[in-house]
């Protein structure tokens, strides 16, 4: 028992020795307020209210940069930078993310200046003028503050994949091929058609056995399995007689270079008698179609008004 009082005190011992402060942590403070200050002039696109709250020697440094010898922006090449931001968006706003708040952190330890640490959550906002990208976007900045509550350091963390879409909208730029002819066009027609015949085993039988489907009526617009699309489908044969199904137009299959996807888009519309009152329904319908390389439906999205069956 001795042992085990003795282990015990050993470990209350080691705990209140690993704990350790290293300064305070404000939820209020005037560096807080000069941060906040700052942004709204970024807003307001006032370049001489800007600058008032960044020292001389003001660097400002990409979080997420892999450069070893990143060496920053200057001030004035920063302020250019903000800029950029007000000349170029519509609706551009700054906002606290949402559940979070500013922190203003003073140090203890190797802080013989009494510089402050202010770190906030934001998300920021616009619609580039442009290009019509949006931009809604979370972004975490850590600013250093001088004891005289000027901003001395900003290191900023957020996604540049948005601003990345907005360079590469600036140019035109092709995504792939458009066929009105090929073979997972001729794969739809042929499920379709089947379906019309109610040869239902040869329709499903274009369908990968992993295929997900989502019907634009849902609610919810959450992906069912195969299975799941043969029940409902089952419903629909029940309470509904299938006169014909007429191919509206034509056809698109597309080819996408990124992501390599392979889209088949179509319009039909289906016509209908309703066993229980004899009422005849033309059902305009538009499918978007998903392959994989093996040419199996992977994925289908329906399109259509759910009323007129009613």
């Amino acid at each position: 028992m001795k042992k085990v009082v003795i282990v015990v005190m050993m470990l209350c011992t080691f705990i209140s020795y690993a704990q350790k402060k290293n300064g305070t942590v404000y939820i209020e403070h005037p560096a807080i307020d000069v941060v906040h200050e700052f942004v709204k002039a970024s807003l307001a696109g006032d370049k001489s209210k800007m600058a008032s709250y960044l020292t001389d020697d003001f660097k400002a440094y990409n979080g997420t940069s892999n450069a070893t010898n990143d060496m920053g922006r200057g001030k004035e090449a920063f302020i250019k930078n903000q800029m950029v931001y007000f000349n170029q968006l519509d609706y551009y706003a700054i906002e606290a993310y949402p559940g979070a708040y500013p922190d203003a952190i003073e140090y203890n330890k190797d802080n013989p200046n009494k510089e402050v640490w202010v770190q906030t959550w934001d998300v920021l906002k616009g619609v580039q003028k442009n290009t019509g990208v949006k931009i809604d976007a979370a972004a975490h900045r850590l600013y250093k503050l001088t004891k005289d509550h000027k901003i001395n350091m900003i290191i900023g963390y957020g996604n540049d994949a948005v601003l990345l879409e907005i360079q590469s909208s600036f140019a035109d730029r092709t995504n792939g091929t458009i066929y009105n002819h090929h073979d997972n066009i001729n794969t739809i027609r042929k499920m379709m058609y089947a379906f019309e015949k109610k040869d239902f085993d040869k329709a499903y039988r274009f369908y990968d056995e992993e295929a997900r489907f989502v019907d634009s009526s849902s609610p919810t617009y959450e992906t069912i399995t195969l299975t799941e699309q043969k029940k409902i489908d089952q419903q629909v044969f029940d309470k509904y007689e299938i006169i014909s199904v007429d191919m509206m137009g034509y056809p698109d299959y597309l080819h996408y270079e990124m992501g390599d996807a392979r889209v088949v888009q179509s319009w039909w519309n289906i016509n209908l008698i309703r066993k229980s009152d004899k009422k005849e329904i033309i059902l305009p319908i538009h499918y978007i179609h998903y392959f994989n390389e093996e040419g199996s439906v992977i994925s289908e999205t329906a399109y259509y008004n759910a009323k007129l069956l009613d």
